[in-house]
């Protein structure tokens, strides 16, 4: 069965989804401030489903959902740093000032963690 990526905004959660069960995620949150950036935290794969290009999966359908949002992507996850820096015709950098502020959002809430 393929893997359906699943946008839980709400929770703050990219999901891969296979056969029901939830194999990946990246973990985000939306900046406060304008323009508002997609700020990727951390990027997991569960155990067993390593291997198989989840998270680039992940960490591609992120930029595109923000690429189609209009919006900065700042991969804090270092995986999502790194990927970023291989793909760098798909992951545009964000302005230094979307990820000062991006940090100093996660500085003062823990819970974005």
């Amino acid at each position: 069965m393929a893997i359906e990526l699943l946008d839980e905004r709400k929770a703050g959660r990219l999901l891969a989804v296979e056969d029901d069960a939830v194999v990946g995620f990246i973990a985000y949150f939306v900046l406060e401030a304008e323009p508002h950036a997609l700020v990727a935290v951390h990027t997991v794969v569960e155990p067993g489903h390593e291997g198989r290009g989840i998270a680039g999966d992940l960490v591609g359908a992120f930029y595109r959902i923000a690429a189609a949002e209009g919006v900065p992507v700042v991969p804090l996850c270092p995986y999502a740093a790194r990927w970023a820096a291989k793909h760098p015709e798909r992951a545009p950098a964000a302005p230094a000032g979307v990820v000062d502020a991006a940090v100093a959002q996660l500085d003062r809430d823990s819970a974005l963690w």
